[in-house]
C-alpha cells in the first residue's frame, strides 16, 4: 500500500472517531476531526487548503472546547446545580457509554441527579423533586452543548471540503 493512501486512511479514521467523540463525552471529538483533517492537508503538501482555512479550523477547535464547558455549566448554573451535581452529569455521562444510547441519554440526568442529592445530604419535602430539576437542566446544558459542537463538526468539514475542492 502506498504510504500517502495509507495516511489519508489514518486522517479519515481519526475524521470518523472524531465526529463520533462529539457524541461520546470519553472522546476528544473535534480535535481529533481536526488532527484528521491537518493530516489529509499535510499529505498533499497543503497544496488544496491554504494555512489560513487550517488556522481557522484550530479556531473553531478551541471553540468547541469552550462550548463543551460553557453549554454544561450554563444548563446546570440556570437551575443553580452544585458543582457535585455537575461533577455528577459528566460521571454520569461516562458510566452511560456503559449502557448504550440508552445509557448516554440517562447516565447524565442520573449523575447530575445523585450529585445534587450527595450535595444536599439531606432529603426533606421537595429535595428530590428540585434535584430532579437540576439534573434535568445540567442534561440540557450538556445536550445543547452536543448539538452545538455537531455544527461546528459539519461546519469544519464543510469548510475543508471546499478549500480541497475549490
Amino acid at each position: 500500500m502506498d504510504p500517502k493512501t495509507l495516511y489519508y486512511l489514518v486522517a479519515a479514521a481519526l475524521v470518523m472517531v472524531g465526529l463520533a467523540g462529539t457524541v461520546l463525552p470519553a472522546l476528544p471529538g473535534l480535535p481529533l476531526v481536526f488532527a484528521g483533517m491537518l493530516l489529509a492537508a499535510w499529505v498533499d503538501g497543503f497544496a488544496n487548503v491554504p494555512a489560513w482555512v487550517l488556522v481557522l479550523l484550530g479556531l473553531l477547535t478551541l471553540l468547541s472546547l469552550a462550548i463543551d464547558f460553557w453549554a454544561t455549566a450554563l444548563g446546570a448554573k440556570r437551575v443553580g446545580a452544585s458543582r457535585k451535581a455537575v461533577l455528577g452529569a459528566m460521571l454520569g455521562t461516562l458510566a452511560g457509554l456503559f449502557l448504550g444510547p440508552f445509557g448516554l441519554l440517562l447516565g447524565p440526568f442520573a449523575g447530575a441527579l445523585g450529585g445534587e442529592l450527595l450535595h444536599r445530604r439531606s432529603l426533606g419535602s421537595g429535595d428530590i423533586g428540585n434535584a430532579a430539576k437540576i439534573g434535568f437542566g445540567t442534561w440540557l446544558g450538556i445536550l445543547f452543548g452536543v448539538v452545538l459542537k455537531l455544527g461546528l463538526a459539519f461546519t469544519m468539514l464543510g469548510l475543508f471540503a471546499l478549500a480541497w475542492w475549490w
